[in-house]
C-alpha cells in the first residue's frame, strides 16, 4: 500500500512538471523607445500567467516589421494600416489593440498658432516621414478648412527625439509627434493645439479608435489561441494595475527614462488615455472610414491600391 502511494505522488509531480513544462512561449518584438516594454514588466510580474515570455528588444519599427516577418518574432506592436496592405498580398497577419493614443500638434506656449489654419505660412516639424498617419489626417482636416498643408507650410521631417530639440531651439514653429514625444515636451511648458483624437473627431469619427496593437500570424494565432487569448487578456490587466495602482506604476517608472515628477505625470497620463475600453462593430466600421481617408490622402502609398480594408485585418479573440 505504502508503495502505491509513493508511485501515485511521483506520477503527480511527474504530471505536473509536465504541465508546467508545456508553457507556451510568446516571442514578441519590442523597440527600445516605446511603452509596450511598460506593461510587459507589468505582465511578467504575474505569478499566475500560463504562457512565457521572450522579449526581444529592437531599434524601429521597421526592425520590428522585418522580424516579424522573417519569423524572428511572434508579436510586435503595429498598426492596422500596415496589416491591411499586407493582407491584400495575400499574407495573414492580423491586429488587436493596443493603445488609440497616437499624437499631437504642439507649439511653445507663447506662440500665436491656435488653430490648424494659424499654420499657414509657418515652419512644420513632422516626426516620421510623408506618409506619416498623423501627418495625413491632418492634412485631411486642414483641406476641410480649406487649407493645402502641403504647399502652405515649410516641413521638417524627421525622428522625434531631433524634432523635440529643434522646437526648444527656435528652428521650427510647431510640431507634430508621437504622443510620448509629445508628453515630454508639455511637461516643459509647451501647448497643445490638437492631438490624434482631435483630428479624428474633426474628421467626423467620435470613436476611441486603436492606433495601435499586438500584430501576428493568424495561423500561428489559431494554433496558440488559448495562451494569445490568455496574453491578451493579460495585457488588458496589466494596463489597468498601471493606471489603477501606484505601486504597479513605480516598477515601471524607471523604464520611462523620465527623472522628472511632471514628465512621469504626462507619461502616465497620456498611456492611461489609450486605453481601449470598447473594441467591436462600431468601432471597425470607424477604422475603415479612416481607411478611405488615408488612402485619398497618401494618393494609396500608404494603404497599398487595395480600396478597402482588408477581411481579417482584426483578430476575434472569441
Amino acid at each position: 500500500m505504502k508503495y502505491n502511494v509513493f508511485f501515485i505522488v511521483i506520477c503527480l509531480v511527474a504530471s505536473f512538471s509536465g504541465v508546467a513544462a508545456e508553457k507556451t512561449t510568446l516571442h514578441i518584438g519590442v523597440q527600445t523607445t516605446g511603452t509596450v516594454e511598460w506593461e510587459l514588466s507589468a505582465i511578467q510580474s504575474e505569478p499566475t500567467v500560463d504562457f512565457q515570455l521572450d522579449i526581444q528588444r529592437l531599434a524601429n519599427p521597421e526592425a520590428g516589421k522585418i522580424a516579424l516577418q522573417s519569423g524572428a518574432v511572434d508579436m510586435i506592436v503595429s498598426d492596422w494600416i500596415w496589416v491591411s496592405s499586407l493582407r491584400a498580398t495575400g499574407a495573414d497577419f492580423t491586429f488587436y489593440p493596443y493603445s488609440s493614443t497616437s499624437g499631437a500638434l504642439l507649439v511653445p506656449e507663447s506662440s500665436a498658432i491656435k488653430t490648424i489654419n494659424d499654420l499657414k505660412g509657418k515652419r512644420l516639424g513632422i516626426a516620421g516621414g510623408e506618409l506619416d498617419k498623423n501627418w495625413l489626417l491632418l492634412q485631411a482636416l486642414a483641406k476641410q478648412k480649406q487649407l493645402d498643408l502641403n504647399t502652405s507650410v515649410e516641413k521638417t521631417f524627421g525622428a522625434p527625439p531631433l524634432l523635440n530639440e529643434q522646437i526648444k531651439q527656435n528652428r521650427i514653429d510647431a510640431l507634430l509627434t508621437y504622443w510620448h514625444f509629445a508628453a515630454r515636451l508639455e511637461s516643459q511648458g509647451y501647448r497643445q493645439v490638437i492631438d490624434g483624437k482631435g483630428i479624428l473627431k474633426g474628421l467626423g469619427l467620435a470613436e476611441n479608435m486603436p492606433v495601435l496593437g499586438y500584430v501576428f500570424k493568424q495561423s500561428w494565432a489559431a494554433n496558440n489561441k488559448q495562451a494569445l487569448n490568455n496574453f491578451l487578456k493579460a495585457s488588458q490587466r496589466a494596463k489597468n494595475q498601471l493606471c489603477t495602482s501606484d505601486v504597479v506604476w513605480q516598477k515601471v517608472l524607471p523604464l520611462t527614462k523620465a527623472d522628472d515628477a511632471a514628465t512621469q505625470i504626462k507619461l502616465r497620463q497620456g498611456y492611461c488615455e489609450g486605453r481601449v475600453e470598447r473594441w467591436g462593430s462600431q468601432e471597425q466600421k470607424a477604422a475603415a472610414r479612416i481607411y478611405t481617408i488615408l488612402r485619398a490622402s497618401s494618393n494609396s502609398r500608404l494603404t497599398g491600391h487595395s480600396e478597402n480594408l482588408q477581411p481579417g485585418t482584426f483578430w476575434s479573440t472569441e
